[in-house]
């Protein structure tokens, strides 16, 4: 395929987490085929192996000729039949790894052929598309009607020739000689997965607010407009415990029955999640591994921030050290909210608020300041485990010290703006606007927070996440205007659904009701005001030219007349008697 190329236009920084998982399950020295195409930063990663590249275009060929050890173009065809690998990497499916010139193999075809390849006591890491994935449910536009240069291979579920689960997966494995193990659910697109997590313990953890904070972090970037929001779907599917099945696409890991080559890098992480995206700065891939102690955080091996991954340190950087403690167990906070909000549960509530805002009252320091991670700990990065509140992500540190008060109020906002915007139904007025809420919930909390406190913590939220987006100065200051301007009527920040447009027009239709009533009722007031007056004239003037009225102001007028008078002498006399009065002292 001379004209052809499938290699990502925007690939992840550092491979993303594809690139880090086959750094740990390579051994040193080992033979490494990658089949089909992958990220340029993945032969990178596999610096410490010898590459072998099987690609169907010739310019992705020449693209990575200078990268890898030997590639191979054609497809399965032209791999030799007496060549074993201790890894074969199928990070892109198997439908690009086979060219459509020439014979085609089939889905079981390909995989027959990269299962000999792979040698006794070797592994196989492939990837499967869902074909009724979380990315397929949100998209405009259905899977089935591409018409797009690369839609040579449409799979549905009622392709035979392709498993359409897990399990159909595994057995295809087991048909071909291997034994599957591990499996990672990729999220948000199995193209340019973020976010690799076990699906085993995906499948069980419901209550995990990890897996909570990961799956709405992956799933809320996006530009494409979408059916409906992909994150709250995909933190549904969490807590139905089926977010494995839901997931855009699969990586499994078999191994070939024999004495084992692959030595892995200690333990196979539960998850790995990408930190910078295009546009946004980054430390690399986070780790998540299971110890005898429970979680823990870690960096994947080789990651290293750069000196300045940030436009600017005035409000918060991020602290790597902090990354190597364990994983907080309990529910995400911003999640047990929002179900007591739906439910009009205004006991959880107050309990949940109190317990945050005592919480950190409880690291304030003698002057009421708080600092460190705890000073940027918003309602979307802490979970509550019964009574106790704990930071999920200690790596985000607060530069200075801010006022306790403050970060109460910008947590509330965030959690605030998120429920008005995002159409939630919640047991407050809907005339109550972002930071009126605000002071609500801080009340909700036990604080008596004003606007002017919310105002300020606007303005840090602004300049936050300005630090997290690498902005400059006006670019700051833009932000910081919007946020200001967030009404309930509009739609969420981030990719728009369909579904959250519908709700955002139903709130501004609701509030244009209601100002049309408004101006509906002021016009008839102001309209019978009118006609009230007018009848007055009317009997003003029927009045002024009765003959009672006429001798009532002739009796009158010279009794103003006399009065008038009277008020003029007693001033003469007042003139003359004061300078008497003053000869006299």
């Amino acid at each position: 395929m001379l004209a052809w190329s499938d290699l990502p236009p925007e690939p992840l920084a550092d491979g993303g987490p594809l690139a880090t998982l086959a750094a740990r399950i390579v051994p040193p020295g080992g033979r490494v085929l990658l089949a089909g195409p992958h990220d340029p930063a993945l032969l990178d990663r596999l610096a410490h192996a010898e590459v072998t590249c099987l690609l169907r275009s010739h310019r992705d060929a020449v693209a990575l000729a200078q990268r890898a050890a030997r590639v191979v173009v054609g497809g399965p065809a032209g791999l030799p039949d007496d060549e074993t690998y201790d890894v074969v990497i199928a990070g892109a499916g198997l439908d690009p790894v086979e060219s459509v010139e020439g014979t085609r193999l089939g889905w079981d075809g390909v995989l027959a052929r990269l299962a000999a390849a792979v040698r006794p006591g070797g592994t196989l890491l492939l990837r499967l598309d869902n074909p009724i994935g979380l990315h397929r449910l949100v998209a405009a536009t259905p899977w089935y009607a591409g018409r797009d240069d690369s839609a040579w291979v449409i799979g549905g579920v009622l392709d035979q020739t392709h498993p359409a689960n897990r399990d159909q997966l595994r057995e295809r494995l087991t048909r071909a000689g291997l034994h599957p193990s591990a499996c990672w659910a990729a999220y948000p697109d199995g193209k340019t997965a973020t976010a690799l997590l076990d699906a085993d313990k995906l499948d069980r953890g419901a209550g995990s607010g990890l897996f909570d904070a990961v799956l709405h972090g992956a799933c809320a970037v996006g530009t494409a407009t979408v059916l409906q929001d992909p994150a709250r779907l995909a933190v549904d599917a969490l807590h139905a415990g089926r977010a494995a099945d839901l997931a855009p696409s699969w990586l499994m890991l078999a191994s070939r029955p024999g004495v084992a080559v692959t030595a892995v890098d200690g333990d196979l992480p539960v998850a790995l999640v990408q930190t910078g995206r295009p546009g946004r700065p980054g430390i690399g891939v986070l780790e998540v591994l299971d110890g005898p102690s429970g979680w823990r955080w870690g960096l994947a091996a080789g990651t290293n921030a750069p000196a300045a991954p940030f436009a600017s340190r005035e409000a918060a950087y991020r602290d790597l050290d902090a990354l190597s403690g364990p994983v907080p167990s309990g529910r995400l906070l911003r999640t047990l909210l929002l179900d007591a909000a739906l439910r009009r549960d205004l006991t959880t509530l107050r309990t949940l608020l109190h317990g945050y805002a005592a919480w950190l009252a409880d690291q304030a320091d003698t002057d009421g300041r708080l600092t460190g991670a705890v000073a940027l700990a918003s309602t979307d990065n802490v979970v509550v485990s019964g009574e106790r509140y704990a930071v999920l992500d200690p790596s985000w540190q607060a530069t200075g010290t801010l006022p306790g008060d403050v970060v109460l109020a910008r947590g509330l906002w965030r959690f605030a703006a998120g429920l008005l915007t995002g159409g939630y139904a919640h047991p407050w007025p809907s005339t109550l606007d972002v930071a009126g809420l605000t002071v609500v919930l801080g009340g909700l909390a036990g604080h008596d927070l004003d606007r002017a406190t919310v105002a300020e913590a606007v303005q840090s939220e602004a300049a936050i996440t300005a630090t997290l987006h690498g902005l400059d100065a006006d670019d700051q200051a833009n932000l910081a205007g919007e946020l200001r301007a967030v009404e309930p009527t509009d739609p969420p920040v981030g990719s728009h659904s369909y579904q959250q447009l519908r709700e955002a027009w139903l709130r501004q239709r609701e509030e244009i009701s209601r100002l049309t009533a408004l101006t509906r009722w002021t016009d008839e007031l102001l309209t019978s005001r009118e006609r009230a007056l007018r009848r007055a004239e009317a009997t003003i003037g029927l009045l002024s030219g009765s003959i009672s009225y006429r001798v009532g102001r002739l009796a009158i007028t010279p009794a103003r007349l006399a009065k008038r008078g009277a008020r003029a002498a007693k001033r003469r006399a007042r003139a003359v008697l004061a300078p008497r009065q003053e000869e006299q002292q």
